[in-house]
């Protein structure tokens, strides 16, 4: 029997309202994303952040999921742990898993300041000591009163930590690393700036035991707790690759091997990408990052693009069964920090490209489909994207046939399977002016009628006795091509 495809949706954007309403919108809207083929998502950080408003990425107390009264409020940004588990348990009914964002590079918030010793470091070369040993006042020391020792007594100081970038006593930034025993940034991590271990706020240093235990504890306790399908391990080229290798191994061990594992390696380097595969032998699955600056640029470049070649260097075209393929997301948002986004135009053309195709685990923006608030808002594309899911979740199966054969006007075919009704699709792609293409379907498809479900093109199209189609493109779009026989 063939399994029908797995697609995530990524479910939250940079700018959601701080009014603890989003685990109830989950809960909600689970029937609907379970009907366009949607099986996972992926939740943003559910752990206390600095403040009420933080997105869960400047994360002060991982062990508190909305429950106590830390950092002026209860609920985090996105509702209280009760309904983090509710909207969790309503997913679960649909068939739909969870995995959620966890955040282990750093911490954020401190309760007290310490007084301790480092060297400061060149922010472009971390390598490169810029001072003699001096003594700062840091943010390092969390004991969480708010929470006063429930599901973990550990309290963290400057010694779990490695650098910061903030000395309360002169009021000063700059990169800190901290000295003491055994003291050094992590090796096995992203080269930039020499060490891309230090990426902001309390580093968390995994070369301490104590960080190691507490950090493998935790990671159980929330899967435990929330009862997750999964994990996205936010910033991983900045976490010593030694430890997440550990992690994912020991997490697997604990859960079983369909515990989700993937990734947030931001480099769109493919070499840099395999490297990072091969050092953490393949457990986990990565964003494919160098698609996404792909379609980026393709949007930009309009029918200068050469689209035959769109796939080039991405993972999904090397490694397809660790890709997670993606348009946008939170970071590459306008106005964000790592601002990429695909434009408008080339949408659904991009997401053709992830949602139909064999290879890779496509996962949907919800600032895509929903839509982005705030002060620069943009609508949701639901309405462009549902024919899309909908033909990956009902006819994108079987043998793919490519037709990656000219610059502007490119598609494929996906030949269906038997034991899925009505299964079977041709897609058609341009950036150029209005084309076609004729592309096999299968010979005991002639004499059918196929139509496009994005209703660019409206007349129908015959499929000949040799099993052949030819299937028109309005410039600057996608068709999807189904059959229309019962």
């Amino acid at each position: 029997m063939t399994k029908r495809n797995h697609t995530m949706m990524q479910f939250f954007e940079w700018h959601l309202a701080n009014d603890g309403d989003h685990w109830n919108q989950l809960e909600n809207l689970a029937p609907e994303l379970k009907k366009h083929g949607i099986d996972s998502v992926w939740i943003p950080p559910a752990t206390k952040g600095i403040t009420q408003a933080d997105n869960g990425y400047g994360i002060y107390d991982g062990y508190d999921l909305g429950e106590f009264d830390q950092k002026g409020t209860v609920r985090t940004k996105y509702g209280t742990k009760n309904e983090l588990l509710k909207g969790i348990e309503a997913c679960h009914n649909q068939d739909i898993q969870v995995y959620a964002d966890v955040v282990m590079n750093h911490k954020a918030g401190a309760d007290e300041t310490e007084m301790f010793h480092v060297i400061e470091v060149h922010p472009e070369d971390r390598h490169e000591e810029i001072s003699e040993p001096f003594e700062i006042e840091g943010w390092t020391k969390f004991d969480f009163p708010g929470r006063d020792g429930k599901h973990s007594s550990f309290q963290w100081d400057f010694n779990h930590f490695n650098g910061t970038d903030y000395d309360h006593s002169k009021g000063e930034n700059g990169i800190y690393r901290i000295l003491g025993e055994h003291k050094r940034w992590n090796e096995h991590v992203d080269d930039e700036f020499g060490n891309y271990d230090y990426l902001m706020f309390a580093n968390i240093d995994y070369y301490h035991p104590e960080v190691r235990d507490e950090m493998m504890y935790w990671g159980k306790w929330f899967a435990k707790t929330t009862s997750c399908n999964g994990y996205r391990l936010d910033a991983i080229k900045h976490i010593n690759h030694d430890f997440i290798a550990d992690f994912a191994k020991e997490i697997r061990e604990e859960f079983g091997d369909d515990f989700y594992l993937v990734g947030e390696f931001w480099n769109p380097d493919l070499e840099s990408c395999q490297n990072f595969l091969d050092f953490v032998d393949f457990q986990i699955d990565l964003f494919d990052v160098p698609l996404h600056y792909h379609l980026h640029v393709a949007s930009q470049s309009g029918r200068e693009y050469d689209l035959s070649s769109i796939f080039d260097r991405t993972i999904v075209s090397h490694h397809p069964s660790n890709a997670v393929t993606f348009v946008d997301n939170h970071d590459s948002q306008p106005h964000e920090a790592l601002e990429s986004w695909v434009e408008d135009w080339f949408k659904p053309l991009a997401y053709a490209l992830i949602l139909l195709r064999q290879d890779g685990l496509p996962c949907v923006f919800y600032g895509d489909y929903i839509g982005i608030n705030g002060d620069n808002p943009i609508p949701g594309k639901k309405a462009l994207i549902d024919p899309l899911l909908d033909a990956r979740y009902h006819h994108a199966y079987g043998e793919q046939h490519d037709y990656l054969d000219h610059p502007n006007t490119i598609g494929w075919v996906r030949l269906g399977e038997v034991d899925i009704p009505h299964s079977g699709c041709a897609v058609v792609i341009t950036n150029g002016d209005d084309g076609d293409k004729r592309m096999f379907v299968g010979v005991h498809r002639a004499g059918e009628t196929w139509t496009d479900v994005m209703k660019n093109i409206t007349e129908e199209i015959l499929i000949d006795e040799e099993g052949y189609g030819l299937f028109p493109v309005k410039s600057e779009s996608v068709s999807v091509y189904v059959s229309t026989e019962k």
